[in-house]
């Protein structure tokens, strides 16, 4: 369970995939990565965590070739639509697609909550012309992107190299050009700590999850010292069910952070409330 004496707890980086989809991560990441502790299907996903005291579920996807995302999204909608006020979806697009903006505008009117793009699967230069579109699109209607832009973890098994497509300093670029746009960029933007700690600092628009980088898994220069962070620009990720350790391990940690109750609460609900727009009440 929540280990007891924690706030509320949102989810804000929960992985759902198509069953063959799902099946496919599995393997690469058996290949490329680690052994995916929690192979389950979305709906057994959705289950696992509202049942082990997860308040609300951020769920993601990623479409990782053309064509695909107008399918992805509609599974998105019809899986959330049987976990209402309990599970917000966010929609995919692949960058570069033909109709991508009319594709992500679909999504949104059809109910999901913002956009989440992977630049080591999709391989997309963030400051290219094309994406420009796509940003516009989540101003105008008022939702969130999350974009996995940090450099890692890389593979060679990718199509492309990551640190060619990503680094902070490109970011910022979005950041200036798009203030009206809201941001999360996953895993506090690992292996660029230290430069995104100091984004969150300039730019109001933008936001880190904590995914997999509480849980001394990967390896890093420095441990995160969350109260070095702006603490209303970090929210709880658990990147399940891709994970290769006890889903609970970040949260464990979370709880015995050096850190206020105050700060805890926003890191493990309410900034996730602000950057969703979501209905939440708490406690």
């Amino acid at each position: 369970m929540v280990p007891a004496g924690l706030p509320p707890v949102i989810d804000a980086h929960v992985h759902i995939f198509p069953g063959n989809i799902f099946s496919a991560i599995w393997k690469w990441f058996d290949s490329h990565a680690w052994h995916i502790r929690y192979q389950k299907t979305s709906s057994e996903i959705f289950d696992f965590l509202l049942a082990h005291g997860i308040s609300h579920i951020i769920a993601l996807q990623y479409a990782h070739k053309p064509g695909i995302a107008r399918r992805l999204n509609h599974y998105m909608a019809h899986k959330c639509a049987a976990y209402k006020n309990q599970v917000t979806g966010m929609a995919t697009v692949f960058p570069g697609e033909e109709n991508a903006e009319t594709i992500l505008q679909e999504a949104f009117d059809a109910g999901l909550g913002g956009m989440k793009l992977h630049a080591h699967v999709q391989c997309f230069d963030m400051n290219a012309d094309h994406m420009n579109c796509l940003y516009e699109c989540c101003r105008i209607n008022k939702k969130p992107a999350v974009m996995h832009v940090g450099r890692e973890p890389k593979s060679p098994a990718y199509s492309c190299d990551p640190y060619q497509l990503c680094s902070a300093q490109k970011l910022e670029r979005i950041l200036k050009d798009f203030p009206g746009l809201n941001i999360c960029v996953p895993h506090l933007g690992f292996d660029e700590t230290s430069a995104y700690r100091k984004l969150i600092e300039k730019y109001d628009n933008l936001w880190l999850d904590t995914t997999m980088v509480l849980a001394d898994y990967f390896p890093l220069e420095e441990k995160i010292d969350l109260g070095r962070y702006r603490s209303d620009r970090i929210m709880y990720g658990s990147d399940f069910p891709n994970i290769p350790y006890p889903w609970d391990r970040e949260l464990k940690e979370l709880k015995t952070s050096d850190i206020s109750h105050d700060v805890l609460e926003k890191i493990t609900f309410k900034n996730a409330v602000d950057f969703f727009g979501l209905d939440f009440n708490g406690y």
